[in-house]
């Protein structure tokens, strides 16, 4: 009867135990994985930094790459995730666009928030023909070192050949938007117009956030 008991209570603490592991994981994944549900109202940056943060995460291969390696190059830089609807929505259009901005010079650059298997498993489905970064937490801070403090999907940044953040757009891109920008910014990387003007430019065109 001892030794019945004995069992019993092994039983029970184990299964305590592993009820405990399991909860611990969903909601470990419950606080990386935002609910997909659309946010109430827009989130803007709270303080766009004047030059892009320079960003180390790994791409789809396992390798760790910085944004500095496209130094010199006008950038776009889109935060997005798997379970966000308007993200999905915006790969064709970026796809296209680092095609015909290749010429240009422009580099799009994918920043993935979201679990790495997700984001292949994902990217087996959806080709993606630009540079795609994968981070989790990591992913986290980097939106924050963009200005984000609140972090809603999508956002692209777009920069200049000097590295400096022209503007941050929240919310789904579109193909029209995204030529109205970078047309100023490549009229300033001719010396033709300055930031405070790119940034005039855009949002008269389009709106944008503010930098200050």
């Amino acid at each position: 009867m001892l030794m019945m008991r004995r069992h019993a209570r092994l039983a029970i603490a184990a299964a305590i135990a592993l009820a405990a592991g399991i909860a611990a994981f969903f909601v470990s994944r419950a606080l990386l994985a935002p609910e997909p549900a659309p946010p109430p109202a827009p989130i803007q940056p709270a303080v766009i930094p004047e030059f892009r943060p320079d960003v180390t995460l790994a791409d789809r291969d396992g390798k760790l790459r910085s944004l500095s390696e496209w130094d010199g190059k006008p950038l776009v830089i889109n935060f997005w995730a798997t379970w966000c609807a308007p993200c999905r929505r915006e790969i064709p259009m970026l796809n296209a666009l680092a095609v015909e901005q290749a010429s240009a010079g422009v580099e799009v650059i994918g920043i993935a928030i979201d679990f790495r298997e997700d984001v292949l498993k994902y990217l087996e489905k959806m080709p993606i023909g630009y540079t795609v970064l994968i981070g989790e937490q990591d992913g986290m801070a980097a939106a924050r070192a963009f200005g984000m403090e609140s972090i809603g999907l999508p956002f692209t940044a777009f920069t200049d050949r000097q590295g400096r953040i022209a503007t941050i757009h929240v919310g789904e891109l579109h193909r029209e938007q995204a030529d109205v920008i970078l047309s100023a910014i490549r009229a300033m990387d001719a010396g033709q117009i300055d930031m405070p003007a790119v940034r005039k430019r855009i949002r008269d065109s389009i709106g944008t956030v503010s930098t200050h």
